[in-house]
């Protein structure tokens, strides 16, 4: 009895994580950041989900791989050793539009540079973590997410990187991607990191991804389960970001 209600509940968990990755891929914000004014905001906050996703890669590759002195060889699946190597390639070390070595979060950084965004507040909150300096609409995702990465949980892990993160991305970024060609805004660096993101997640990303969350769950229903659930929470997390810059522009 236990083991079909497990079924039953990641069954209809399933179905509203495709719910909320269809509201988020329809959210309102993506309709007015041809507003450079909107487009700045987004980019303040927005800031904060580019740098804690490496936070959540790094719990990954930190409970997957070995990242410690003197190295041993890591229990369990080598294919998902290497998946997690080859994501965290793409994100600390990728090219950047002018073929040197990039990390994603430093592109970012010259992109808001382009665009007239204001790295203040990202920038001191890398100083000393304090969490006050965060916009008060993205506060509560990063702190979520930074919670998860620290969590040593690691199907959770997965399941906020996969469904919150490399699977969500394309969709996402494609709307705002649309928006800023029709516009013909000035803003290379950030079209570049958009189309670039769009090319890893939706083709080799998001796959290994998938498969190393596949991996940790090992087809256990009480892990699923909790993978979906966790899932659902980032989505609704990212969800509610995407409300407090939407709601920000409308009283600015």
């Amino acid at each position: 009895m236990r083991s079909n209600a497990i079924m039953t509940s990641t069954a209809d968990m399933a179905l509203q994580l495709e719910d909320a990755q269809k509201r988020l891929c329809a959210h309102p914000l993506y309709r007015v950041l041809d507003d450079p004014r909107a487009l700045t905001l987004f980019m303040q906050y927005h800031v904060f989900a580019v740098w804690d996703f490496m936070s959540l890669l790094k719990s990954l590759q930190r409970g997957l791989t070995c990242l410690e002195l003197p190295w041993r060889p890591v229990d369990g699946s080598k294919e998902v050793t290497r998946f997690i190597n080859e994501i965290v390639l793409g994100e600390e070390s990728d090219l950047d539009q002018d073929g040197k070595a990039c990390d994603h979060f430093t592109l970012y950084l010259r992109a808001m540079a382009e665009v007239g965004a204001d790295p203040t507040a990202v920038r001191s909150f890398l100083e000393d973590f304090d969490y006050n300096v965060i916009p008060k609409g993205a506060r509560e995702f990063v702190k979520m997410n930074l919670a998860l990465a620290d969590s040593g949980e690691l199907h959770r892990v997965a399941a906020a990187f996969f469904y919150g993160r490399e699977k969500l991305i394309p969709a996402m970024f494609d709307k705002i991607l649309d928006g800023l060609k029709e516009k013909k805004q000035a803003c290379p660096t950030l079209v570049y990191y958009l189309e670039r993101h769009i090319e890893l997640d939706g083709e080799e990303h998001s796959h290994l991804a998938r498969q190393c969350l596949e991996s940790l769950c090992a087809d256990d229903p009480a892990l699923l389960d909790e993978a979906y659930e966790t899932a659902l929470l980032s989505l609704e997390s990212r969800s509610r970001l995407w409300d407090a810059v939407l709601e920000q522009y409308r009283q600015s």
